[in-house]
């Protein structure tokens, strides 16, 4: 068996996403036990430094065009399925990101082609790829081949260590597609969001999340944004907080959240449903504070302490900023 695979890099506009890192490690690893070759897909316009940058991992086919400056899922979707027709790709792998969860179904439907999302485990038996992804809140798995050509897959970022460079400098490729590829039903209006200067919880290391505790929007950024800033990681929130109108959408945890797995995970006043849990804990160390020593996010916890995080956490930012303790981004 000798498969075709093709990662799309998900990017800043400078640089790949630690994500598509994890993706790409994905593709490798189906690709050594097959047979095959992985080659990057970056998408955008002036999207050199992000082709460069890329390009220190694997090779890269880039799609540059003012139609793709801004996140409208139709034009990339077509431009995706145009792409792995014309080069005959047999394998279609991407980050389970919110954006991929836009584009990758919409490619996939035009292609006829067979997909698996959010795939945390894959293994090559009689030469057919198995895919482990979760159910029911990570409460089981299913193991699922996918049948026919192409196949696409969205990858779990916490699942798989991020590809690291391959010491040289490999091609970039740059295609030229009919402008029809890039017509669009949709028109961009513009885009409203926040600065935030802390890290994306899909890319921090450290991760300090708020749960039903904090009372209103104030109360959440003094403390869990005074504790991720301590050090120097990125803030999260539990379901409850978002739909409070606490915390913003995109801070949430959770199984319809960020599925996340960061070096350290602090849980200020989380209680610890399933639909939680199933988003952080496979983090590599979870802190759990909480007023309730029978919340069930202690079982999962590796150090718990029992208290009012009113309290506590003031205590924590504090001997933190004194020490000038903080880990990098």
């Amino acid at each position: 068996m000798s498969m075709r695979i093709v990662v799309v890099a998900e990017h800043d506009g400078t640089a790949v996403r630690g994500a598509s890192l994890s993706a790409l490690a994905f593709a490798q690893s189906v690709a050594a036990a097959a047979g095959g070759d992985v080659t990057w897909l970056v998408l955008g316009h002036q999207v050199d430094s992000v082709a460069q940058d890329a390009a220190r991992f694997a090779p890269v086919l880039v799609v540059d065009s003012p139609a793709l400056e801004n996140p409208i899922a139709e034009p990339f979707a077509r431009v995706i399925s145009t792409v792995v027709k014309e080069r005959g790709f047999e394998l279609v792998a991407a980050a389970s990101s919110t954006f991929a969860k836009d584009i990758v179904p919409r490619a996939a439907a035009q292609l006829g082609g067979a997909m698996a999302s959010d795939v945390v485990r894959h293994e090559l038996v009689d030469g057919r790829l198995q895919l482990d992804t979760p159910r029911y809140a990570g409460a089981v798995t299913a193991t699922v081949v996918l049948q026919g050509s192409p196949q696409i897959v969205t990858v779990r970022g916490s699942a798989y260590a991020a590809a690291q460079p391959s010491g040289e400098t490999h091609g970039v490729e740059r295609l030229e597609l009919d402008s029809a590829v890039f017509n669009c039903r949709g028109s961009y209006e513009g885009l409203k969001s926040k600065q935030n200067a802390r890290p994306d919880v899909t890319e921090a290391r450290v991760v300090v999340s708020g749960g039903r505790a904090f009372k209103n929007a104030e109360d959440f950024e003094q403390h869990v944004g005074g504790l991720a800033d301590a050090l120097g990681g990125a803030a999260g929130s539990s379901r409850a907080l978002v739909d409070a109108g606490i915390a913003p959408n995109e801070l949430q945890v959770g199984q319809t959240g960020k599925i996340i797995a960061p070096e350290v995970y602090i849980a200020l006043g989380i209680s610890g449903a399933v639909q939680h849990l199933a988003g952080m804990k496979n983090s590599r160390t979870i802190v759990a504070v909480n007023s309730d020593p029978e919340a069930p996010i202690f079982d999962v916890a590796d150090y718990g302490l029992v208290g009012d995080v009113y309290k506590i956490t003031p205590e924590l930012i504090e001997k933190l900023e004194s020490h000038a303790v903080g880990l990098s981004r």
